[in-house]
């Protein structure tokens, strides 16, 4: 049995080009699937429903033309594909949250903090619009502490010790 999916079917002029850049872009941040031109996919659940209706007034705010379908795909073959296709997307994503976490471990504190701080708001994007986790998430959670790890070194102050307090008698 396959699970169910919200579609969205759409079609926006050509020109201007801006709508459809902006809307490429919001159905991106949502992690979609793409089946066709103009055919994009979510596993349904509530907030799923709610993106791709707001992207489909969107569209028509824009003289294009959009439906939102609840399917189901007709074999397990086609949905494990969709799912693989988002799989591989959120695991591209995460290899370069870690690849930017262990380049960030060898910055001087101030830019690993700045780095840390972007790498955090990046994680959680793509952890909102991962639908089917890869193993790459851990590893890039990982590295994500390795370096939180290393910020808050820098950032503790420095232990006392008899020879720091001897000046203060």
């Amino acid at each position: 049995m396959t699970g169910e999916w919200v579609l969205l079917s759409y079609r926006l002029p050509r020109e201007p080009s801006s709508p459809r850049v902006a809307l490429w872009r919001r159905l991106k941040r949502y992690g979609i699937a793409q089946i066709s031109d103009g055919l994009v996919a979510l596993p349904a659940d509530a907030r799923t429903r709610e993106q791709l209706e707001w992207a489909a007034e969107e569209v028509i705010e824009h003289d294009g033309t959009a439906s939102v379908w609840l399917a189901h795909p007709a074999s397990a073959a086609q949905e494990r594909e969709l799912a693989t296709t988002m799989t591989d997307a959120r695991a591209k994503e995460y290899l370069d949250v870690e690849s930017a976490a262990l380049h960030a471990l060898e910055e001087p504190p101030a830019a690993r903090r700045k780095a840390l701080t972007a790498l955090r708001r990046t994680y959680r994007e793509v952890h909102r619009r991962d639908f089917f986790p890869p193993a790459e998430r851990e590893r890039a959670h990982t590295a994500l502490r390795r370096l939180e790890e290393l910020a808050a070194a820098d950032t503790a102050p420095a232990p006392v010790t008899r020879a720091t307090t001897q000046g203060l008698r």
